[in-house]
């Protein structure tokens, strides 16, 4: 598998990334993840993982019999992938950063539903498995179209979810955010494909919230750059920037950020509180 690094020459990994990021059409999902882990791991080879990934394709297709159906494909790949490979939920250290970094993942083999979904989802391509990932509230999930139906895997142990579970999943989310009754959302929303740039969002978005947690604003702002190059019209995101830049008190760069989410933000409850925040880097 080649990567666009070495098509071109970005001067820092977040160009890199601004470069792989820059379309919908052919987004490079594995390799868009992988780039996120070079703010930790500086020296990081993303040639290098993407090479070990392709690695353990090539073992898995060669476990494929040549006229082997899609359920019988899926058996196979969940073997390999949970079995013989090893991979699983970190579920005792679930809130540490490297469950979030794929080079981190695969030298572990524990990860988070999202980490371990983008390497099976990669691993499915290689061997004709029609498969999505599904951005389901508080766990991201598989969805696989086979010709027996429409199968809704979850990424931490291979197993299939039914209507009800989903159901069940779903409750605490609903009642949260008041959606019951006449303002219940159709269930058939929460199971939509989601796109490549919407799997790197959540991802960094996952990121995101341990470091706020951590008050870890160096790193905040880092995932910020990357959720910026995402989404340039997320005003919210610039918020969050500038918030963590005041933390870090780089001034200018907090008021400029600040500015942007003034200007161009709509139904800013917390005005008032950015103003302040902004008008204590001028002080």
């Amino acid at each position: 598998m080649l990567n666009l690094s070495q098509l071109t020459a970005p001067s820092t990994p977040l160009d890199y990334f601004a470069l792989l990021v820059q379309s919908d059409e052919n987004f490079p999902l594995l390799e868009a993840a992988i780039a996120v882990a070079q703010d930790e791991y500086e020296d990081l080879d993303v040639q290098q993982v993407l090479d070990s990934v392709d690695q353990m394709a090539a073992k898995l297709k060669r476990k494929i019999p040549v006229d082997a159906p899609p359920l019988q494909r899926l058996h196979i790949l969940n073997r390999f992938f949970f079995m013989e490979m090893g991979f699983a939920g970190n579920v005792n250290d679930y809130y540490a950063p490297d469950n979030s970094y794929l080079n981190a993942v695969l030298k572990t083999r524990k990860g988070l539903p999202i980490t371990l979904a983008i390497v099976w989802l990669e691993l499915a391509a290689s061997i004709g498995v029609k498969a999505s990932g599904i951005n389901f509230p508080g766990h991201f999930l598989i969805k696989i179209a086979l010709p027996q139906g429409q199968v809704i895997m979850d990424p931490l142990d291979a197993r299939s979810l039914s209507g009800s579970e989903l159901a069940s999943r779903l409750e605490p989310f609903h009642k949260n955010l008041g959606l019951e009754g006449d303002f219940e959302v159709p269930f058939g929303l929460y199971l939509q494909d989601a796109s490549h740039r919407d799997i790197v969002i959540r991802l960094l978005r996952n990121l995101k919230e341990i470091y706020r947690g951590d008050t870890d604003w160096d790193r905040m702002v880092c995932v910020q750059n990357r959720l910026i190059t995402l989404l340039p019209g997320a005003w919210h995101e610039y918020r969050d920037r500038g918030l963590a830049l005041a933390k870090l008190r780089r001034k200018d760069e907090a008021v400029i950020d600040l500015d942007l989410y003034l200007h161009n933000g709509v139904d800013m409850g917390d005005r008032e509180m950015v103003l302040l925040t902004r008008a204590q880097m001028l002080a």
